[in-house]
């Protein structure tokens, strides 16, 4: 494990020689700003939250009545939310103190998120929902950003900052001891050259409940001693409290002292809009703000899986919910989105979503997101079955119909399994709608019973966010879920012993290590595997807290995974599947490696019985590739870092690309369903599975040898990566797509025949360029009836594109800058034009419209 070195907290820009002498003290203005940083879940469940905003809130409307000079800043407007729906007096007191303008709303997001871990779409829906909340109850929204306590701020905040109406962004982390800035405040750009103007909070962003002489010398000492005006932080936080009157009082009293600068009672807004105002120079910062507390990318597999399914669900169900309104009439559940979005943003809480709230608080976090997990599954089944009931599906004898809904804007080639009872012959055989057969095979059951039911998986393919009807009828099927040790197929996969095989890929597993000792890229006749393969399945010593604070990167290897049984468990027309099964200590791993006859990558199923502690696993991907930088998955964006081992967040992907030992270019993406936290040395790409501190486990408390603790991460867990070799780099095998294929996998609905007024295969989204994502298609939130529609560029190039909607007879021609968000409004009358509008839905340009 490599430490960060400590070091001194210092300036974020020390005075140098030949710069202007330091302005006497009295010249200078902090401006201070009187805030109450809230943990609702931390060492504590959210009931407990809930009343702490509720007292902190008052606490800050009687400062008000004692103090005609203070000004409150709050964030985190599900806080606002809480009190409205509690205490209406209250709500109506901050309403006038609002309206005075002593009562400064900061943020313009819901909560303050983990800023690493969610998707783009929920940075979007941060904003919109927060935003809107305010224009409605008060008639303005937040015009500057603040996260103050997250642990690190991702590459595209600025433009998801600047298209929600906000210029400007407050932060503490990482300190100046974790990242050099150019200064306390500087430009931030995001890739697609959005800016906002960020500042760093000095010392902290709460202070004791007595005299704030201390907090003030420690701010001073890490601010350059020749700003004119700086902003300092101050009121009792985390578990609320606020500004008191102690902190008060010293205010009055530190203005007086003649050795200090002037102290006024101020807000964020007025101390960015007097540093415009003075005009000069602004430093610019265009990269990502890291880093801090690295373990949190991977601590508690749990919520990580729970909010990634959760963005997923409901991203799925609002495009297919849309689809089945403009179809069939079905009522667009707005505000039932609207609830589920709400309890995912607020899990995504840093302390929740990063792992570091003790072990009740995810029993609450499990229950929150399966709430919102259930309310998108029934969404997305009403809309389905809404459609699927309207397709014109003729009566045959003995035949089952099984419709296929794609979720993406692309046309979709995947094998797609499901449980299946409709008929008693044991064998299967599968036609598309035009008749053509179909590649069929059984797989594993998820009933143990006799006859009854089976599982089939289908080589399907179906059109952009469309659909397409199969026919099942009794007959011949190949393959089997129990094959003997070798076969070889019929159609496209060759599976012998420990090797698998198709046209585009060939792979082999080691029994004496359970990992692959062959990948090869036969398509570009490359081998990618390094010659011996490396480790792969690594038990990391892990002694830090639950945080990881001061490490950079996990690397302390003291174990392996060895392999129990290598073994051939499928192999039909459709796909082969090999399973490994491995142990360490106490812990199991099964990794099943899927190659389907079409398919240009290896999927690997893994689930884990982890039963370590204070120990991480990682699962290791070495390659023959040199590469100096990888590519990383961010929020509606990529980044590219330096491939030095170090601990990162990412997405769904990560790729190393660069030169096999022979010269030739190569690459490999890593794909993930549900994890986050990676590291890539060379050409060596990690994924962070398991992590094991105890809960809620602070520095520099140290843990008793006696005591008796909760550790995270015990027991199983399943979730899914793949492997996908190119030439090029990742954009050439269009990583971004198979990743979101992961994520969002296709939709199987056995049918019966009716009359109906659709086709059996219908498409709905389309655009023209791979390079550009529609991510989210929904009804606008004004209840009007519009469809909005959210893409962004994925490639980092300029691109135009041709957004096809055969849903609403109509189509969008759009240019696209590099890395950049667009969101239209798409009236259903089309006598109204498209319209481009910012993130919250409003206004912002008239597109045009492809004939």
């Amino acid at each position: 494990m490599t430490r960060g070195k400590p070091e001194p907290v210092a300036a974020d820009q020390p005075a140098a020689t030949g710069q202007p002498p330091e302005p006497p003290p009295r010249q200078r203005l902090l401006h201070m700003i009187g805030n109450a940083h809230i943990d609702p879940v931390w060492l504590w469940q959210w009931p407990e939250g809930y009343q702490e905003v509720r007292a902190t809130f008052q606490s800050a409307i009687d400062r008000m009545e004692e103090y005609p000079e203070f000004v409150f800043t709050c964030d985190s407007v599900c806080y606002l939310a809480w009190v409205e729906e509690s205490d209406p007096a209250l709500f109506e007191a901050i309403r006038r103190r609002i309206a005075e303008g002593r009562w400064r709303v900061v943020g313009g997001w819901w909560i303050e998120p983990d800023c690493n871990l969610p998707c783009g779409e929920s940075f979007v829906r941060q904003a919109l929902y927060a935003q809107r909340y305010l224009f409605d109850r008060f008639g303005m929204i937040a015009t500057v950003g603040a996260n103050l306590d997250p642990f690190g701020h991702n590459v595209s905040l600025p433009q998801l900052l600047r298209k929600s109406g906000m210029d400007s962004y407050v932060f503490l982390r990482p300190g100046p001891h974790e990242m050099t800035l150019p200064g306390p405040y500087f430009w931030w750009q995001s890739p697609d050259g959005s800016r906002v103007l960020a500042y760093r909070i000095p010392h902290e962003y709460c202070a004791p409940r007595h005299d704030l002489g201390n907090h003030v010398d420690k701010s001073l000492a890490q601010l350059p001693p020749d700003e004119p005006e700086l902003m300092v932080f101050y009121g009792v936080g985390n578990h609320g409290g606020g500004p008191t009157r102690a902190n008060l009082d010293s205010i009055r009293r530190l203005d007086a002292v003649d050795g200090l600068p002037r102290l006024r009672c101020s807000s964020p807004r007025e101390f960015f809009d007097r540093l415009l105002e003075r005009g000069g120079d602004i430093p610019l910062h265009d990269s990502e703000l890291q880093h801090h507390a690295v373990g949190c990318y991977s601590a508690h597999s749990g919520v990580k899986r729970w909010n990634r399914r959760a963005e997923n669900l409901l991203q799925r169900a609002e495009k297919w919910a849309a689809v089945a309104h403009v179809l069939t009439g079905l009522e667009y559940p707005l505000a039932r989105f609207g609830e589920a979005w709400k309890l995912v943003l607020f899990n995504q809480f840093h302390d929740i979503l990063a792992g570091a709230a003790i072990a009740p608080a995810y029993q609450d976090s499990r229950d929150q997101y399966g709430h919102a997990s259930s309310i998108a599954a029934t969404a997305f089944n009403r809309a389905v079955q809404s459609v699927s009931r309207r397709i014109d599906i003729p009566q045959e004898p003995d035949m089952t119909p099984l419709a296929v809904f794609n979720p993406h804007p692309w046309r979709l080639v995947a094998d797609v399994e499901f449980e299946f009872g409709g008929f008693p012959a044991f064998d299967a055989r599968v036609v598309d709608d035009a008749g053509a057969p179909v590649p069929v095979q059984r797989t594993r059951s998820a009933a143990t019973v006799n006859g009854q039911r089976r599982r089939l998986v289908v080589a399907a393919d179906v059109p952009p966010l469309g659909y397409r009807v199969y026919r099942i009828h009794p007959g011949s099927e190949s393959g089997s879920p129990t094959p003997p040790e070798s076969a070889v197929t019929a159609a496209g996969v060759t599976a012998a012993g420990a090797a698998l095989e198709n046209e585009f890929v060939s792979l082999e597993v080691d029994p004496a290590t359970g990992w692959l000792s062959r990948l090869r890229d036969k398509a570009n006749d490359a081998d990618l595997l390094p010659s011996p393969a490396g480790s792969h399945a690594v038990v990391v010593d892990d002694p830090p807290d639950t945080w990881g604070h001061r490490v950079l990167s996990y690397d302390d290897v003291i174990g392996e995974f060895e392999p129990v049984s290598v073994r051939l468990v499928e192999a039909g027309p459709v796909r082969a599947v090999l399973r490994v099964e491995s142990r360490y200590r106490d812990s199991a791993l099964a990794e099943e490696f899927v190659l389907g006859a079409r398919s240009r990558h290896v999927e690997v199923r893994v689930s884990l019985d982890w039963r370590e502690k204070q120990r991480m696993l990682k699962l290791r991907v070495p390659t023959a590739i040199a590469a100096e930088q990888a590519a990383y998955d961010a929020p509606y964006s990529h980044i590219e870092r330096p491939a030095d081992g170090a601990e990162e967040p990412a997405q769904a992907w990560v790729d190393v690309s660069g030169d096999l030992p022979d010269g030739r270019r190569a690459g490999l993406s890593v794909l993930n369903d549900g994890k986050h936290g990676h590291d890539v040395r060379g050409g060596d790409i990690g994924i962070t599975v398991a992590r094991s501190p105890v809960y809620a486990w602070h520095e520099p408390k140290e843990l008793d040898p006696d005591g008796v603790y909760e550790y995270l991460d015990q027991g199983p867990q399943e979730f899914r990566y793949a492997l996908v070799p190119h030439a090029g780099d990742w954009r050439d095998v269009g990583a971004v797509r198979l990743a979101a294929e992961l994520n969002q996998p296709a939709f199987p609905l056995l049918e019966s025949c009716h009359p109906g007024e659709l086709p059996q295969q219908a498409s709905y989204l389309s655009v023209s360029d791979a390079a550009v994502a529609p991510t989210a298609l929904k009804l606008s939130e004004d209840g009007d009836g519009d469809l909005i529609l959210r893409a962004y560029e994925t490639a980092g190039a300029r691109v135009a594109v041709s957004i096809e909607l055969p849903l609403l007879g109509r189509a969008v021609a759009a240019d696209f800058g590099p890395h950049e968000i667009k969101t239209f409004r798409i009236p259903r009358d089309p006598a109204r034009p498209v319209i481009e509008t910012n993130l919250l839905e409003w206004p912002d340009a008239t597109v045009e419209e492809d004939p």
